[in-house]
């Protein structure tokens, strides 16, 4: 069974798709860049900032789906520089605790809205008895 899992505190979808999507215990979590949900617009400052607000905004899609960063079993990584991937490190180590996500780093030529970095992944819910 199939539900959606979308909340108000993650930038909404700026296409034709959920913010998560939720398989039994599965939870497909689409690519998070670093919009505001507010304002929808790109966090100000450099690629630290932006970093944060897309771990910020994954967290709230991991929380809407009951449960949190930290049931992430794999991570996607994409950056536009991977020059970055110490400050991803970094920011990464403040938001999960071991034993970490599976994860993938990759370099892109580009991303939506010329942001430097999008993270997606998938989350894997503990079983309620």
């Amino acid at each position: 069974m199939k539900s959606i899992i979308s909340t108000d505190k993650a930038p909404s979808a700026i296409g034709p798709y959920s913010q998560a999507v939720k398989v039994n215990n599965t939870v497909y979590l689409s690519g998070q860049i670093p919009l505001v949900a507010e304002t929808m617009t790109v966090v100000e400052g450099g690629f630290a900032e932006q970093a944060e607000q897309v771990f910020k905004n994954l967290v709230a899609v991991c929380e809407a789906a009951g449960g949190s960063i930290n049931d992430m079993v794999k991570v996607n990584i994409f950056l536009t520089d991977l020059s970055n991937f110490a400050t991803v490190n970094d920011i990464m180590s403040r938001y999960f605790s071991q034993p970490y996500p599976a994860r993938a780093a990759i370099q892109v030529s580009k991303l939506p809205k010329d942001v430097e970095i999008e993270i997606d992944g998938v989350m894997e819910l503990p079983s309620v008895n």
